[in-house]
């Protein structure tokens, strides 16, 4: 049992160490895009996003400590289990045949558009509770991406990993796939305000996520995707009216502490859309 816990204990001071290192880059990036784009204006950005950021940083802080360790450990019993009872419906060589670069965009784009249904699946009641976590953020900032509850960060590993372990995309596939999305992740939820043009029909602009954060019913249910805007045409979800300055965040009574922020998910209240009629 006590090595269990140092196993648990030293797993949680890696991935704590490997966030903060992980963090350095991105930060420098949108730091310089932010300098340019919007010059001393940033600080005052900066300044008003300075609570919201904080408390991102918290969850972040929870999640590496806690949820990531056991996301591994999910991983490892999950393939195991895969292999096991021979669930991998495409074997890892077929997809190997495919020319390198073919089978990185594969791994991209098949991910997205999982995730893409399984973002839908995060805005329904049952699991609503916990993404709105993500969405009570009301000053967008490219850490938002940092704030989920727990269990919505479980949740997305299990549906995400386990169709594509189903699937048998390559490990390479999978960790080029989980960067691109990660790292454009961020990118989209930066306070920026663009809309791409032309090319916003193909990918998804800074704009088009924030209209997904948007405490606008209009922008109820609309701009699931990460990078390819193409799923969110093709399924009927695609809205982005031009640069979105609508406030952000949730109708849902949710405190900005890290405490009520992790117990909003178990309270009873909080799952009162699963008995609203829709009549």
């Amino acid at each position: 049992m006590l090595d269990q816990i140092a196993d648990f204990a030293l797993r949680s001071g890696l991935a704590l160490k490997t966030a903060g290192l992980e963090l350095l880059v991105p930060a420098l990036v949108f730091l310089l895009i932010g300098a340019l784009t919007k010059g001393r204006a940033l600080f005052v950005d900066m300044r008003r996003a300075l609570a919201e950021t904080g408390l991102n940083v918290q969850i972040l802080v929870f999640n590496t400590v806690l949820v990531v360790p056991l996301i591994a450990l999910g991983s490892q019993v999950m393939s195991d289990a895969a292999t096991r009872y021979g669930l991998i419906i495409v074997q890892p060589e077929v997809w190997r045949s495919l020319p390198f670069w073919i089978l990185i965009f594969c791994g991209i784009f098949i991910a997205d558009f999982v995730g893409y249904w399984r973002h839908r699946l995060e805005h329904s009641p049952l699991l609503w509770p916990s993404h709105a976590v993500h969405h009570s953020d009301t000053e967008m900032t490219w850490l938002a991406l940092e704030r989920f509850h727990p269990i919505n960060r479980l949740t997305t590993f299990a549906i995400d990993s386990g169709v594509l372990l189903v699937l048998g995309l390559p490990v390479e596939a999978v960790i080029a796939s989980n960067f691109v999305r990660h790292y454009y992740g961020y990118f989209i939820h930066a306070d920026l305000p663009w809309t791409f043009g032309p090319l916003g029909r193909i990918f998804v602009s800074p704009a088009m996520h924030r209209w997904h954060h948007a405490a606008d019913r209009a922008a109820f249910d609309t701009n699931y995707a990460t990078v390819f805007s193409l799923f969110d045409q093709a399924f009927g979800t695609f809205r982005v009216p031009g640069p979105c300055t609508a406030p952000l965040g949730v109708t849902d009574d949710i405190g900005n502490s890290l405490g009520a922020q992790l117990s909003y998910a178990f309270l009873p209240r909080a799952y009162r859309r699963l008995f609203k009629s829709k009549g």
